[in-house]
Order: structure tokens, then C-alpha cells, then sequence
């Protein structure tokens, strides 16, 4: 049920945010440095074309009344030396076209002299440099022209997109690594916290004080707050199950009382009949209402087990001095056997004399009068408490069926009982990590129920 209360996990969430941010921070570099080192490219190309036309210029001379020019080696190679472009220049005075590429246009805008358009077929940058020169006496504005193809330029560019692809993709790589650390030392404090509380029995409720971070200090006060309230709440329900358990005994006890000396002066047969019935009645009222509340006791006891050294024996000497009078109205004897050499062990005192009870009295009530009942409690590894009656046992019973609830023999129907006795002995012997067995007497008639406690 609760995966259905589950939307999303935060660990997800907070890496596929990182994943993304380190993408997008990723191409963010590679564009920024491709563009960056592309615009470096074209500037220095700018610049030697630049020079390669300022030295044409600076060769342009008169002769005989025109304008001529020696076009310098090292204006054309300085150009060639960085790639393996095509470069053109063309030099014409005023309209008239001097040397060079005869289709070469000028730059059409004067104001930037640098342009970039198509020219035999590929692409081209060029520059215009305009001079004036002296010639036959008249002042003429020549203009000179270099043009370099960009397939160098291209693949500097190519071969810087794939430095910096190569850069995106290990820094994007990096990030991811990063994230998830991150990720991992984020939640670190909630794996923790988480590890505290599953790590809790059923039955601790105390505070949360693992160490946690302020954003976590809210939902560690709700929790504290919430165990609080639970066990307040278990509190409650163990008062009210003492209550409900006197408020109904001794009403029913009143009843019996009054019946049992009703049915001493009645005379009349029928009456002395319905006075019985009415007694046993009450028996089984009064005994299903007591064990009903003895096992919703044992239920939350165990839920909030508080485990203490006790002494087993004592326990069980105590057990049996509170029911002896009991099995002396019915002229039992009760044997009573401690060869255990140690009685140690851990666990809740109320509820090991709730199942001793249960079982000394379930003996009690199906042992025939003047009969024997032995009470023995034994150390073979594991400390064993054994009730062995001499009454009419198990029967034909399931054996592995008589501790279910309301579960009883076929053989006792004649006689008040719940069938709750052996499911509280077994909740209880449970809760204390040890098991209940069911047996025949041994040297006779009769059953033998037995608590065995793992050694601590």
C-alpha cells in the first residue's frame, strides 16, 4: 500500500536537475569556445590580408606619367604560408583595371573594407586598401584588393569544434560523477534517519535523535511527535483493558455468589436445575470475558514488550502458591520440581504469570479430583517450564490446531472454557523468542504443556 503513496524519488529528481544543468552548461562551453576561437581565427586572417594589401599598396609607384606597381613576394606569401588557399589580388586607378584578377570586385561598402562573398566558385575574404599616387602631375586613387579563399579558416574551425565537443563531453562526464556524489552526500542524512527507524523493533517508540539536518528537523518533530501520541494511546488501552477486566469479573462474580445461595435453599428439582445452568452460565461468561481481556492484555504487552532479568522459578513458585487453594477445593496435589541449576532469563514478568496462570488453571480444571499435577521446571540448554496434569489429555486433537483462538478439544465439551488459554501461553512464549509444545503425559493419563525459553 505504501508504494502507492509513492509519486517520485528525490534522489531521481535532484540527479536528472544535475544531469540536465551539467548538459546545458556543457553546450553552453562548447558554443562559447568554438565561437570565441573562430572569431580569433577570422581577426587574424583579417589581418594578414590586411598587411598583404598595405604592402602591394606601399609598392605602387609612378612611372611616365601612370601609376605602376611591383607587386612584393613577400605581400602574396606571407598568405600562403598559413594554409593551402587560394589567394587573389587585383589592383586598378580610379576605374581602369592595372593587374591582377580583372573580375575581382571591389569591397561595395567603403566604410568596412573587409567582405566575404563567392569567387570562383568558393567562399573569400577580402580587403581593399585605397592610396593615392601622384602621376603626369595628377593625384590618382588606386585601390588594391587581396582575396584568400576560407577552406584553411573552415578547418581551423572544424578542428577546434571537435577540441571543444571533446572538452563538452568530458566536462559534461565529470559533472554527471559529480552529481552523483552529491547526490549520495545529500541524502546521506535521510538514508540514515531511514536506517534508524527500520532498524526499531515494533515496540520502540522513543524519539528520533539520529543526527539530521534543519531541513529535516520538521519531519524528525513530527515523528517524535506521532510516537508520542501512539504511546499515550497505548497507555490509555492498557488502563482501560484493567479497567474493563475488574469492571466485568466482579459483576459477574456478585452473580455467582448470589446464585450459589439460591441454589442452596431451593428445594425444587427444576429450580436447583436452572440454578446450575445459570452458574455455569456465568462460569463461561466470567472465564471467556477474563481470558478475552487477558488476551487483548497479552496482545499489547507484547507489542510493548519490556524485557527485564527475571528469576523463572520464583516466578513459577509464585504461579502456583496463587492457585494452590484452587486445586485444594478439588483435592489436587500440585508437585512442584526446580532442578533447573540456573532460572535466569529475560522478558516481561506480567505476562509470564499470565501464561503460567492459564496453563496451572487449564490443568486445574480438566484434572479429575485427588488426582496429581506436577509443576517442573528444567535446564537442558534451554530453560523449560512443563505442567503435566492427569486428566483426559488431547484426544484424537491436531495438536498444531489447539493454540488457535477459540480452539478446544473435542473431548472437554462438558466443561467451561474459552479456548484461549493455550493462545495466550503460545503469544507469550513466542514474544520471549522461545516456542510451546504439546505432549501426552508420559507415565500415565493426561497432558503435558511446556514453555521452553532459548538460553540468554
Amino acid at each position: 500500500m505504501t508504494q502507492g503513496f509513492i509519486r517520485s524519488s528525490i534522489r531521481r529528481r535532484l540527479l536528472l536537475q544535475l544531469f540536465i544543468i551539467a548538459a546545458i552548461l556543457s553546450l553552453a562551453f562548447v558554443l562559447i569556445v568554438r565561437a570565441v576561437a573562430e572569431r580569433a581565427a577570422a581577426d587574424t586572417q583579417d589581418n594578414i590580408l590586411l598587411a598583404s594589401a598595405t604592402s602591394i599598396a606601399d609598392a605602387l609607384y609612378s612611372e611616365r606619367g601612370q601609376v605602376a606597381v611591383e607587386i612584393p613576394y613577400s605581400a602574396l606569401s606571407m598568405l600562403g604560408a598559413i594554409s593551402e588557399d587560394r589567394v587573389f589580388y587585383r589592383v586598378f586607378v580610379g576605374d581602369e583595371h592595372l593587374t591582377g584578377y580583372e573580375d575581382l570586385l571591389p569591397p561595395s561598402q567603403m566604410n568596412d573594407p573587409f567582405s566575404t562573398f563567392d569567387f570562383r566558385g568558393a567562399e573569400v575574404r577580402s580587403v581593399a586598401v585605397t592610396r593615392v599616387v601622384s602621376a603626369g602631375g595628377r593625384k590618382r586613387n588606386t585601390t588594391v584588393v587581396v582575396a584568400q579563399t576560407r577552406l584553411g579558416l573552415a578547418a581551423i574551425s572544424s578542428r577546434i569544434s571537435v577540441v571543444a565537443a571533446s572538452v563538452g563531453v568530458g566536462f559534461f562526464l565529470l559533472a554527471t560523477a559529480l552529481s552523483l556524489f552529491a547526490a549520495q552526500s545529500t541524502l546521506a542524512p535521510l538514508n540514515r534517519m531511514t536506517q534508524s527507524v527500520a532498524r526499531r523493533g515494533p515496540n520502540d517508540l522513543r524519539p528520533v535523535e539520529t543526527p539530521a539536518p534543519s531541513e529535516l528537523a520538521p519531519l524528525v518533530d513530527a515523528l517524535n511527535g506521532l510516537m508520542a501520541r501512539l504511546k499515550a494511546s497505548l497507555l490509555q488501552s492498557e488502563d482501560f483493558i484493567a479497567e474493563a477486566a475488574h469492571r466485568v469479573r466482579t459483576p459477574l462474580a456478585t452473580v455467582r455468589a448470589q446464585a450459589q445461595v439460591a441454589l442452596r435453599r431451593s428445594v425444587q428439582p427444576e429450580n436447583k436445575a436452572a440454578l446450575r445452568a445459570m452458574i455455569r452460565a456465568v462460569d463461561e461468561s466470567s472465564r471467556s470475558a477474563g481470558q478475552l481481556l487477558d488476551h487483548a492484555m497479552v496482545s499489547f504487552r507484547t507489542d510493548q514488550l519490556e524485557v527485564v532479568p527475571l528469576d523463572l522459578v520464583a516466578i513459577t513458585r509464585e504461579t502456583v502458591s496463587h492457585l494452590r487453594p484452587t486445586a485444594e477445593l478439588k483435592d489436587l496435589h500440585i508437585v512442584e520440581e526446580y532442578v533447573a541449576t540456573r532460572s535466569q532469563i529475560k522478558g516481561d514478568e506480567i505476562l509470564l504469570q499470565n501464561a503460567l496462570r492459564n496453563l496451572l488453571d487449564n490443568a486445574i480444571k480438566y484434572t479429575p479430583a485427588e488426582s496429581k499435577i506436577t509443576v517442573r521446571v528444567t535446564d537442558t540448554g534451554a530453560l523449560t517450564v512443563s505442567i503435566t496434569d492427569e486428566g483426559r489429555g488431547f484426544g484424537d486433537a491436531d495438536l498444531s490446531t489447539l493454540t488457535h483462538r477459540f480452539s478446544r478439544g473435542k473431548n472437554v465439551d462438558d466443561i467451561v472454557g474459552s479456548g484461549l488459554g493455550l493462545t495466550i501461553a503460545d503469544e507469550v512464549v513466542a514474544a520471549h523468542c522461545g516456542r510451546l509444545e504439546l505432549s501426552c503425559n508420559t507415565k500415565g493419563p493426561g497432558a503435558c504443556v511446556s514453555l521452553i525459553f532459548p538460553a540468554s
